[in-house]
């Protein structure tokens, strides 16, 4: 804040008014003149081609025009079944990142674990979760186990572990520490303190994680067929490599259905039953 005041005899002091310092102003327009050159020299190192960038308008209406009209008979052959995988790998690797994530988030909390190396490490496994993408675990996983629906699961729960166990990790510092020195103060075994005092307050937060997160997973896991980790996304680049782009269309259609029933089944959940 700055003020300019004018010391005479018989005026009132004047202040102006400024939302920012100088200091503060010269940063922002810094940051403001870095993010211009960084997408000025973003544009000037992506290789676009003039011919392709007009071409593009009509290639999508010509795409367009052979998606239509969408092989409804293509479902009950070959995407009906790999949805419901789909379904199973999302639910099954988003059960398995809560069991493994679990224990990490104690881990990292630091109000349950004192030991600052064991905190490291806790922190290191979610860092390294979230980093790997899971189209990259998928591929990890399907040279380790082989194409299917293992390597997916495989995949969606190493990839969630991350996001559980950091959130987790979260909740469980922002616990009231009431309940907590009562029972310590009783002389409550450990086990007993988190149980009987860290879940109750927990709770609420750990299975709206859970439902957030096995949202995210019924999107990641459609494409993880693309590289051979089972789902519809093996329905989707069967169809892709053979051009029968009406069967694309009925499967990303499927895709967009599936993902819109799950955000409204997540959003019903939490409004009614946390």
């Amino acid at each position: 804040m700055t003020a300019d005041a004018i010391h005479s005899p018989g005026t009132a002091i004047r202040r102006e008014w400024q939302r920012f310092t100088p200091r503060q102003r010269l940063m922002r327009y810094a940051f403001y003149l870095l993010a211009v050159a960084a997408l000025v020299q973003s544009l000037r190192s992506i290789d676009i081609i003039p011919e392709f960038l007009e071409d593009a308008p009509a290639q999508v209406v010509d795409l367009f025009a052979r998606m239509w009209p969408i092989d409804w008979a293509y479902y009950p052959k070959t995407v009906h079944a790999a949805l419901i995988e789909t379904i199973h790998i999302a639910t099954l690797g988003t059960i398995l990142a809560l069991a493994l994530a679990t224990p990490v988030g104690l881990m990292a909390a630091v109000n349950i674990t004192p030991w600052p190396a064991l905190r490291l490490l806790a922190k290191f496994i979610l860092v390294s979760s979230r980093s790997v993408n899971s189209l990259v675990w998928a591929l990890l996983f399907v040279a380790v186990f082989g194409p299917g629906a293992l390597a997916g699961t495989l995949a969606i729960a190493f990839r969630s572990v991350g996001f559980v166990g950091k959130l987790l990790a979260e909740a469980l510092e922002e616990a009231h520490k009431g309940p907590i020195e009562a029972l310590t103060a009783t002389g409550a075994p450990w086990s007993s303190i988190v149980l009987k005092g860290y879940w109750p307050q927990v709770q609420p937060s750990f299975w709206s994680i859970a439902l957030f997160r096995w949202d995210i997973n019924i999107r990641e896991s459609a494409v993880l067929g693309l590289v051979g980790a089972g789902g519809i996304g093996t329905a989707l680049d069967d169809a892709l490599n053979l051009l029968y782009w009406d069967q694309v269309a009925l499967t990303l259609l499927t895709i967009f259905a599936v993902v819109i029933a799950a955000e409204i089944i997540v959003t019903v959940i939490r409004s009614r039953v946390l």
